[in-house]
């Protein structure tokens, strides 16, 4: 088990130096050294499956620990594999370019032909030109809800001040009425006017 550990331990950090070699060379000659690579991956997978059949075997006392350190060679084998992935998207796309960018260079274009002058999209361009439809999609929509929540936020202050405009007039009838000053009638009012700001659901 201890062994096991020690090995798949230097699995992934001779993997982390394949990395660092991965980025010097060119597109075209890292097909070696990613599988190399994916090769140490797949070890590292076994290698953590052999130690969790292992681990039962090991005292109750050791157990959690073993099972910490396993875990920790997972995780690491998780991000390498992803690091794998992404760097081997990134290459497909520069490759990808770099053919259309030659089809375009080599091109014997016709002026009057449509159909010739055309370029037509892959499959995974129309994946990209897709994905940036519907993130435009998104923030229109996001803006449409804010522009629905600012007319409502309006609508709200509007039957608000409504509110107290009438709430002033019938003060004042009753001011007449009752023959109030206008002292009174000053303190009223800003009575009123921090009751629907306290309380704006108040009609």
């Amino acid at each position: 088990m201890e062994s096991l550990y020690h090995q798949t331990n230097r699995l992934v950090q001779e993997t982390q130096q394949c990395f660092e070699k991965l980025e010097k060379v060119s597109d075209t000659n890292s097909d070696v050294i990613e599988r190399e690579i994916q090769a140490r991956i797949d070890s590292i997978t076994s290698n953590c499956e052999k130690m969790d059949m292992l681990n039962y075997k090991e005292p109750l006392s050791r157990r959690t620990n073993c099972k910490l350190r396993i875990e920790h060679l997972k995780y690491d084998r998780v991000h390498l594999q992803a690091a794998l992935d992404t760097f081997k998207n990134r290459k497909y796309q520069r490759l990808q370019e770099e053919r259309e960018r030659e089809a375009l260079l080599n091109h014997h274009f016709q002026p009057n032909n449509y159909q010739e002058t055309s370029i037509l999209m892959d499959q995974s361009q129309m994946f990209y030109v897709q994905k940036h439809q519907n993130s435009l999609q998104n923030a229109n929509h996001g803006v449409d809800e804010m522009l629905q929540s600012g007319v409502g936020i309006l609508e709200n202050l509007r039957d608000q001040r409504m509110t107290i405009k009438g709430a002033h007039r019938r003060l004042y009838d009753i001011a007449n009425t009752l023959g109030l000053s206008n002292t009174t009638m000053r303190l009223i009012e800003r009575a009123v006017q921090s009751c629907y700001l306290s309380h704006p659901a108040i009609s």
